[in-house]
């Protein structure tokens, strides 16, 4: 989660650049990944892969132990990912608060991270005994047409939502212009609610509908999300307006008061 990268700045090294690109291009769903997979999922020319998955595995990052044309993530990967979860303290706290939410609005609980011009789905909270949305850990999320993304663009620095649109490249029509159209009615929202919700008929995909909320962590450079989503059935959007909005918003603030931190947004207030 640094800062959106320039790869024209000297210091910037692209090999560690793109082995970080082949880690990332792992989802939970894969039953592994051929170096051809990979390729495509990152735009890497298959032989700089091969080279990359070579190191990799070598060091412990990655690992193809049951099919050896596969490629899975290795033990040091799960250690560094161990230490990195130990290390921001408010993820093992935000666990009960956000099962809780899960559990009494019976929707999937989402803990979302900028990922160059995406988030991605680094923690999930089911809720017990209620089918809910496929949406996994390792799953990404467009800026623009989701609540989630809607809600990071109005949390962010000056500085980081113009180079996090900058480096989206129009991806989903997120030009300048509508990003900063969507910035506006996401902290109008935050303002005077304490959550935001992207109308349904701009959402990315029909099928879910969801609300979201930002949180400032002193361990983190930038904000990250909490989201609650459903199927549209499960979950209206007078719903989320009247029960799991409040709720998740409340969850938040909740997570704040125990880190001992002033609330990020506060109605009628400033971030």
């Amino acid at each position: 989660m640094s800062p959106t990268p320039d790869s024209n700045d000297r210091r910037f090294a692209n090999t560690l650049a793109r082995g970080l690109m082949v880690l990332r291009a792992f989802r939970a769903s894969d039953d592994g990944l051929g170096n051809a997979e990979i390729s495509e999922r990152t735009g890497i020319p298959k032989s700089t892969v091969s080279r990359l998955t070579f190191t990799l595995q070598s060091l412990g990052y990655l690992t193809h132990a049951r099919r050896h044309d596969r490629y899975r993530p290795g033990p040091a990967l799960l250690a560094l990912g161990n230490v990195a979860q130990a290390s921001i303290s408010f993820v093992d706290l935000a666990g009960p608060i956000m099962q809780r939410v899960a559990d009494e609005t019976g929707t999937l609980s989402l803990l979302l991270v900028r990922d160059n011009a995406k988030l991605l789905i680094v923690k999930t909270w089911r809720p017990r005994g209620v089918s809910s949305l496929w949406l996994e850990v390792g799953h990404r999320v467009p800026l623009n047409g989701s609540s989630s993304g809607h809600a990071l663009l109005a949390a962010m620095s000056d500085e980081l939502f113009e180079a996090t649109v900058a480096n989206a490249g129009g991806d989903r029509g997120l030009t300048p212009e509508r990003a900063a159209e969507v910035r506006r009615a996401a902290h109008d929202q935050l303002l005077a609610k304490g959550f935001s919700i992207t109308p349904p008929d701009d959402y990315f995909a029909a099928n879910i509908h969801a609300v979201s909320k930002p949180f400032h962590s002193r361990d983190l450079a930038e904000p990250v999300v909490f989201t609650c989503g459903a199927m549209p059935q499960d979950l209206s959007v007078e719903r989320m307006e009247t029960e799991v909005g409040p709720k998740l918003n409340e969850a938040v603030k909740e997570l704040e008061r125990m880190m001992g931190q002033p609330p990020s947004m506060t109605v009628g207030g400033e971030w």
